[in-house]
């Protein structure tokens, strides 16, 4: 039923954001997902216009292509990555609003769906997709895994000992630019760096070392996905901005006692 089919995407999408969000942090590209997403707006619009059975499938082309040529202009230098980010980011969320008022009728509850996340827009085909998408990303992450963190520590010395660096950096821009489109419909393209960014930052944190980060961003995204369900029920909010503002608590919350522990125990050094 939808409920069973609404969980599972959300489950999947949220263990495989979390992985994914945790080699964005350290690569420095946390603003590339909330990008993506509104490119992957754009792809919505336009398949919802020509009446396609999964508009998914446009968002998919959308981001893939968004992802590549902003991979090709930051390695080229012909702009900043953060430019290129912006520049896809406003045009497409604006191509997607204005043939919308053109030829589709406006936003309807569906496009806000898509915009702020429903669980209701999941049936069984778009399922197929979120799934298939999850399960090649993280399949290709893990095996990525060494040389997506030896390029983020060193690249230069990662192209000296032989690693692909444009490669890895072009499969890891297509890889994000899927997994952004398997969350849509679960945070919203407007809200995508709720679970792809804020577990993983939270996680930072906390931990010791890139694994234990990995693990506490599983943590803190499953807590803020179960917390945020819960309480979009009970109140009768959308689901993507509750799981959003539960992962901004988190975040706000962890934040406030590292700082508290920390300025004892500096405290506590002081005196001795």
């Amino acid at each position: 039923n939808i409920f069973q089919r609404s969980v599972l995407a959300a489950l999947v999408v949220t263990v495989v954001a979390g992985f994914l969000g945790s080699f964005l942090l350290i690569r420095n590209l946390a603003l590339i997902g909330d990008g993506l997403a509104h490119v992957s707006f754009g792809g919505v619009a336009l398949g919802i216009v020509l009446a396609a059975s999964s508009p998914l499938w446009y968002a998919l082309l959308f981001s893939v292509i968004a992802s590549v040529l902003i991979h090709e202009l930051q390695e080229r230098e012909l702009v900043t990555g953060d430019t290129a980010i912006a520049v896809f980011l406003t045009g497409m969320l604006a191509f997607g609003l204005v043939i919308l008022r053109v030829f589709g009728g406006g936003i309807t509850a569906d496009i806000e769906g898509y915009l702020w996340g429903s669980l209701l827009l999941i049936d069984e085909t778009s399922l197929d997709t979120i799934v298939t998408i999850c399960l090649c990303s993280m399949s290709i992450l893990w095996l990525m895994r060494g040389g997506l963190l030896a390029t983020a520590i060193d690249p230069i010395a990662a192209r000296v000992q032989g690693v692909p660096v444009r490669r890895i950096g072009l499969m890891f821009s297509i890889i994000t630019a899927a997994v952004v489109v398997s969350m849509v419909q679960i945070v919203g393209a407007l809200l995508v760096t709720a679970l792809l960014v804020t577990p993983a930052a939270t996680a930072q944190l906390i931990g010791r070392s890139f694994r234990s980060c990995l693990i506490w961003t599983q943590v803190f995204g499953l807590t803020s996905l179960t917390l945020g369900l819960y309480y979009s029920s009970e109140l009768g909010t959308g689901t993507g901005s509750m799981i959003a503002l539960v992962a901004a608590i988190l975040f706000g919350a962890v934040g406030i006692v590292q700082t508290v522990r920390k300025s004892v125990v500096q405290k506590t050094q002081n005196l001795n």
